[in-house]
């Protein structure tokens, strides 16, 4: 897998034990991985560096997840959030789609469900530059009259 293919993530828990194993047991299936230990932290990375996918704790002391996702979406509205979590209700689930989170999923996390969650945002973001580099050209080819 080429350095360009490798997804780039980034994982938001303030467990900095399960932070550690979790973000090892990805780089070890090739992902480009960076850690936040909180809602702050995880803002301030996403301002400065491009992900493919924000995998985002629900329950953090301070900005909750879900203060966290909907900071995140209001930077950058196409970014890809997989909110994980320990505590998992119906509510909790709803509540986060509804925020803008692509996927709500439960620890501890099936490993290859989420790599294949991954896989879709990397996939999702590779199309949305396709498509946002198209629509470029034709404005510019439209400003030139061609």
């Amino acid at each position: 897998m080429t350095d360009e293919m490798k997804a780039n993530i980034l994982i938001v828990d303030d467990e900095k034990q399960f932070l550690d194993v979790f973000s090892k047991r990805l780089k070890t299936r090739g992902m480009k991985v960076d850690t936040a230990v909180n809602g702050e932290d995880a803002v301030n990375k996403a301002k400065s560096k491009e992900f493919d996918a924000i995998v985002v704790d629900l329950v953090m002391p301070g900005m909750s997840g879900i203060e966290t996702l909907k900071r995140l979406k209001s930077e950058n509205k196409d970014i890809d959030i997989i909110v994980l979590t320990g505590h998992a209700t119906v509510e909790k689930g709803v509540e986060a789609i509804k925020a803008g989170a692509s996927d709500f999923l439960e620890k501890p996390v099936d490993i290859d469900k989420l790599m294949e969650r991954i896989g879709e945002a990397q996939s999702k973001k590779v199309i949305l530059i396709e498509k946002k580099a198209e629509e470029h050209v034709k404005d510019i080819l439209e400003k030139k009259g061609w």
